[in-house]
């Protein structure tokens, strides 16, 4: 496996996450990966495409693969980002001069949880203090990706970590990106249930790999005045096992 991977921030990180990229980043880092941050990479299309906009997506995925030129892994830390470009780049680009270009990116992108899991097979020592928590899989990597069982298998080797099961787990919280503004109503329906299941686990903390459904699950969560908290897995994952803190 290359030593050097490439590191797809996505939109809503770059905006709103940062610090979930930092700490994967860092975590690559700290298994011995060169980790190269293109400066131009933008979005991977995504609201554009599932909105109808097709041109435009391909405007967009084009700019993108300009910035992935090596033959190297593209760690993406969102589910449904990896999955477009792993799925739906391949309908995008049909009948394009450039498709066999683009399945050539496609075929290079790992989500995050999926590479450290699958590919590095890493091993974490629990730095932190005894906690509960309850796991948020988005349907993109729930059926899309089929990574839901990653972020099990990372917070499993987390000694001081207990998982708190909620109800209907595999039940969408509402954001769905431009869902939740066309749909606004039955979006807030849904994040309500969503964060009654998770509350009733009395967990301290919600971890998932999707800053959208972060997003949409702790503002709901901080609208109620609510004490759980939510994380990114990979910002959850760097400060249980960074020495320093």
């Amino acid at each position: 496996m290359s030593n050097e991977v490439y590191f797809l921030g996505t939109c809503i990180v770059d905006l709103f996450y940062p610090n979930a990229g930092l700490a994967g980043m860092q975590i690559l880092q700290r298994e011995g990966i060169e980790v190269i941050y293109p400066s131009g990479q933008t979005c991977c299309g995504q609201p554009a495409f599932n909105s109808g906009y097709r041109k435009e997506a391909l405007k967009v995925a084009r700019a993108q693969m300009k910035c992935f030129p090596k033959n190297i892994p593209i760690i993406v830390p969102s589910g449904s980002c990896a999955g477009m470009i792993k799925f739906h780049w391949r309908d995008l680009f049909k009948g394009e001069s450039d498709f066999e270009a683009a399945i050539l990116v496609v075929e290079r992108v790992f989500e995050f949880t999926e590479f450290l899991v699958d590919k590095l097979e890493i091993k974490l020592t629990d730095l932190g203090e005894p906690t509960q928590i309850a796991i948020h899989t988005s349907c993109s990597s729930r059926n899309e990706m089929k990574i839901e069982d990653k972020i099990q298998q990372l917070v499993s080797q987390l000694s001081e970590v207990e998982i708190l099961e909620q109800e209907r787990k595999s039940e969408c919280c509402g954001f769905g990106g431009t869902f939740a503004v066309k749909q606004a109503d039955i979006s807030g329906s849904m994040v309500q249930d969503k964060t009654n299941t998770l509350l009733a686990t009395n967990a301290s903390c919600v971890i998932s790999q999707e800053c959208g459904c972060l997003m949409n699950i702790g503002g709901a969560l901080e609208k109620q005045n609510a004490p759980m908290k939510s994380q990114h897995i990979a910002q959850f994952l760097w400060e249980r096992t960074n020495e320093s803190g």
